[in-house]
């Protein structure tokens, strides 16, 4: 299962997802970001390689599917609504995020 998380910065809550959930068998993740100034923007590279793409809020699903609409037809697309109130690896982020995601991807 490869998972792309999203915020939009791509320093606290989607780089924590990507270092929470790659210690897991059977997992590849990487994270992104849509803001402009972001660490890595979201590509359209990034979007073929994931099997699921997992956002923060839902202004970052409308960001995804507004750009890379036509590449999504097989695409997860699913928002976590997890508000920017976290410093990377906080462990209520961590608790949260170990809680969310198994809703949209199975993982072990």
């Amino acid at each position: 299962m490869r998972i792309l998380f999203v915020c939009s910065e791509n320093r606290l809550r989607s780089p924590t997802a990507a270092a929470v959930f790659s210690k897991y068998d059977g997992v590849e993740a990487i994270s992104a970001g849509t803001n402009a100034d972001c660490e890595t923007p979201v590509s359209g590279d990034l979007i073929e390689w994931a099997d699921a793409i997992l956002v923060m809020e839902q202004s970052h699903r409308n960001k995804v599917a507004r750009k890379f609409r036509p590449m999504l037809k097989d695409k997860k697309l699913a928002v976590l609504a997890i508000p920017d109130d976290f410093d990377f690896m906080d462990p209520v982020l961590v608790r949260i995020l170990r809680k969310r995601v198994p809703r949209y991807v199975k993982i072990r």
